[in-house]
């Protein structure tokens, strides 16, 4: 089992810079979920006798790394997920694409239809149940046939960043299921949740801002020198 990449902890909240194909949480696979692995480390870690409380605040798709939040109090966990829900965290993603968006900078406003069979998201705007869904996104860098966007979801659909980006011709690298360029190892995949940005649940008067690196492989190492150090 890897070893966690612990980005923030305190007595209230604790992120892991999550990696590829771990789940989010327990799921119909015999994979073992990030939560259940940040469980077992808190209890090590801190000796705990009982149960461990461990909360989870949101989720990132199975292929997706980066920066993933737990509460590890009752009080943290309704806070944040009520932060969430209002948008009061502001989330921003790495996407590498090897297409160009056009225009360079700008908002993309969809609705979005979950077929929950499939696992998958479609752009259909009078599907019954369709969602509306924006984000933000600009271009960061070119490297050879690559676009590094910098992304800022509005809303949280399910696959959202993946299917808009998908739908103006900018599929994510190694996203097969939306149309992305086939990379034969199955680990590299164009979305990292590079930070998050909200006021403290409990400790209300302080501001936290949470960074995590893209992993390391051949393609997120071949732009990591045109990565800057924080969000705009």
């Amino acid at each position: 089992m890897k070893a966690l990449d612990i980005l923030y902890e305190d007595n209230h909240l604790i992120a892991i810079n999550k990696w590829v194909g771990v789940p989010s949480q327990s799921d119909s696979s015999q994979v073992r979920d990030l939560r259940s692995i940040v469980m077992a480390d808190i209890k090590r870690r801190y000796d705990k006798p009982g149960n461990v409380f461990c909360g989870l605040i949101h989720r990132l798709d199975r292929p997706t790394s980066g920066v993933m939040l737990f509460a590890k109090t009752g009080k943290a966990l309704s806070r944040m997920n009520e932060k969430f829900k209002s948008r009061e965290i502001t989330k921003h993603y790495l996407c590498l694409s090897s297409q160009m968006p056009n225009p360079r900078e700008g908002m993309l406003e969809h609705y979005l239809f979950k077929d929950r069979q499939k696992n998958k998201t479609f752009v259909k705007k009078n599907a019954a149940g369709a969602k509306p869904a924006q984000l933000h996104y600009r271009i960061v860098a070119q490297h050879k046939s690559l676009a590094l966007l910098a992304v800022r979801p509005i809303t949280g659909r399910s696959h959202q960043i993946r299917v808009q980006l998908a739908a103006i011709g900018c599929p994510l690298v190694g996203d097969r299921k939306y149309g992305g360029q086939v990379i034969h190892d199955s680990k590299v995949f164009g979305l990292h949740a590079w930070s998050l940005a909200f006021e403290h649940p409990v400790k209300k008067e302080e501001q936290i801002l949470i960074i995590a690196r893209p992993p390391q492989n051949e393609l997120w190492d071949s732009v990591k020198e045109l990565i800057p150090d924080s969000p705009k």
